[in-house]
C-alpha cells in the first residue's frame, strides 16, 4: 500500500467489483474517449472480447506475480476513485515500464492523480528497481497531459497510431522519466510545486 494524505494506492481485489463498476458507470462519458478498445479481428487472427471484471483482476494478478505489472486501485478519502497500473515491465538491460490511469471526474483537479503517479513512480524507482517509466497520452487528452506536465515528465515525441482507443488507432505522445531525473523523489518534487502554487490558487481552482 502506498499513501500520501488522503490518497492511497493498493492492489486491486476481486471484492472491489461493486465499487469499481459503480465508478465506471458514473464516468462512462468522461472515460470513453480515452479507453482502450479491441480492434476488429484480422482474417487470420483470433476474435477478442473485453474481459469481465473477474477475468481482468485475475490477469492483473498473474502479470503482477510474474513481475510484469503493478496493478493498483486509487482511493481518495476512503473510497475507490480510479485505477493505476504500471504495465509492460521489462527487466534485463532496460528496467522500464509504462503507466496507465483513470480517475473519477468528481475528484479531478484536486491533485489526486498527480499524487498517485508520483507515489507509484517513487515506488518503481526506489523499491522495485525500475530505471525508466513512461506515460503515453493522446494529444487531445488535456487532463492527462496536465498530470504529467505538473510532475515534470519529459516529452519525447509522437507515436503514430500507437493504441486502439475509442474505436480507432490513435496517435499518442510519449512522456518519460528516468531515476536520475528525480534523485529527491517525484513526490517531494510534486509537493514543492504545489506549495509554490498554493498562495496563488483560488478555492474554486485547486491544484
Amino acid at each position: 500500500m502506498l499513501r500520501d494524505g488522503d490518497v492511497v494506492l493498493r492492489p486491486i481485489r476481486l471484492r472491489d467489483q461493486r465499487a469499481w463498476r459503480e465508478v465506471n458507470r458514473r464516468n462512462r462519458d468522461w472515460l470513453r474517449p480515452w479507453e482502450a478498445t479491441i480492434p476488429p479481428p484480422t482474417p487470420s487472427g483470433p476474435i477478442a472480447h473485453r474481459p469481465t471484471y473477474r477475468q481482468m483482476v485475475r490477469h492483473l494478478r498473474s502479470e503482477a506475480n510474474a513481475g510484469r505489472m503493478l496493478p493498483f486501485v486509487i482511493e481518495y478519502e476512503g473510497r475507490l476513485v480510479g485505477q493505476l497500473t504500471v504495465a509492460g515491465i521489462t527487466w534485463g538491460s532496460m528496467c522500464s515500464g509504462h503507466i496507465g490511469y483513470w480517475v473519477d471526474e468528481s475528484v479531478a483537479g484536486r491533485g489526486v492523480m498527480p499524487t498517485a503517479v508520483a507515489l507509484v513512480v517513487d515506488h518503481g524507482f526506489r523499491t522495485v528497481g525500475l530505471h525508466r517509466i513512461e506515460v503515453c497520452i493522446r494529444p487531445e487528452n488535456g487532463p492527462s497531459r496536465r498530470v504529467v506536465e505538473k510532475l515534470g515528465f519529459r516529452e519525447e515525441g509522437l507515436r503514430p497510431r500507437y493504441l486502439h482507443i475509442d474505436g480507432a488507432w490513435r496517435d499518442h505522445l510519449v512522456f518519460a522519466l528516468t531515476a536520475e531525473e528525480v534523485p529527491e523523489g517525484l513526490l517531494a518534487r510534486w509537493r514543492r510545486a504545489r506549495a509554490r502554487k498554493a498562495p496563488h490558487s483560488s478555492p474554486g481552482n485547486p491544484a
